[in-house]
């Protein structure tokens, strides 16, 4: 009977999803195995990721890809304004190492050779005016997996400096957007318990090859709000705006304090001007940006 609610629900409402690490276990990586958790009477983050995987399909059907089952990255069109690309940066990720490494290695993959070059041939492709990235995680946010010691990372960033580790997947995507001649990309992203709003300014990063885009960061909907990150200068990430707990508040703060954030999109039908909103719980409008399109 659940299962049947569930179906009729997405049938009547447009709802669309990405997973990441809180349908498994926290920070998870392929082949992780959770040998110091005994919570967890099974150890393999790859088996219960697999079991996740199935759960996640179960409860929110998405189409299935016919050479990869259970697949959940896609793309998605809305006429001619938009598409978007739901991106899966926890399943084809290396292992959450100090990702410093100065080369490309299987370590360093974030979203997989496979992932990176359907999108990139997607963006390529696409008619629409605008190309949103529905990216599970925030590129110049810096994301530890080991906060007490600050040693492993969990997300792209390392750190300022010149591009290393999961950072020169980055680098590859962002140099064939420039190249490509790809107007119009804008990122979508959560993972982070705050809300942010990040402009990306070759002229005030360490790699400049890449034409300047916007971010768009809202999390939590319903967890502890906590925050911020720091920032990592190798892209240039401009913080134009942000929202979370104060010094005086502390951090994992309960919903009850009202920092629960999500953004909404509008897309003018006759300008085609893409209008983001930053809004929290009580769905006051706390940032607002109005991107004009390019068109080539």
């Amino acid at each position: 009977m659940l299962d049947q609610h569930v179906r009729e629900f997405n049938r009547l409402v447009p709802v669309y999803y990405q997973w990441d690490d809180h349908e498994v276990t926290n920070n998870w990586y392929p082949g992780e195995m959770l040998l110091g958790d005994d919570r967890y009477t099974e150890k393999s983050a790859s088996l219960l990721a697999a079991r996740a995987n199935r759960a996640f399909r179960e409860m929110l059907p998405i189409t299935e890809h016919a050479s990869e089952p259970g697949r959940v990255y896609r793309k998605v069109s809305y006429g001619p304004s938009l598409d978007i690309f739901f991106l899966d940066m926890r399943t084809y990720r290396g292992t959450n190492d100090a990702n410093n490494s100065p080369s490309p290695t299987d370590n360093t993959d974030f979203l997989g050779r496979a992932q990176m070059e359907w999108l990139k041939r997607g963006l390529l492709n696409s008619k629409a005016t605008w190309k949103v990235i529905a990216a599970d995680m925030p590129i110049g946010m810096i994301v530890y997996d080991d906060w007490k010691n600050k040693s492993t990372f969990e997300n792209l960033a390392n750190g300022d400096g010149a591009p290393a580790g999961r950072e020169l997947e980055i680098v590859e995507l962002l140099r064939f957007i420039k190249n490509a001649k790809i107007n119009n990309t804008v990122w979508l992203t959560a993972d982070v318990h705050y809300t942010a709003a990040h402009y990306y300014d070759p002229n005030k990063a360490h790699f400049q090859d890449f034409e300047p885009f916007w971010e768009f960061v809202s999390g939590p909907l319903h967890a502890g709000t906590f925050g911020p990150n720091d920032m990592d200068n190798t892209f240039g990430p401009q913080v134009k705006f942000t929202k979370h707990p104060t010094e005086d508040q502390g951090i994992n703060l309960p919903p009850s304090y009202g920092l629960q954030f999500f953004g909404l999109v509008d897309i003018d039908a006759d300008t085609e001007q893409f209008r983001v909103s930053l809004r929290d719980v009580a769905d006051e409008e706390l940032y607002t940006v109005t991107l004009d399109p390019v068109y080539s």
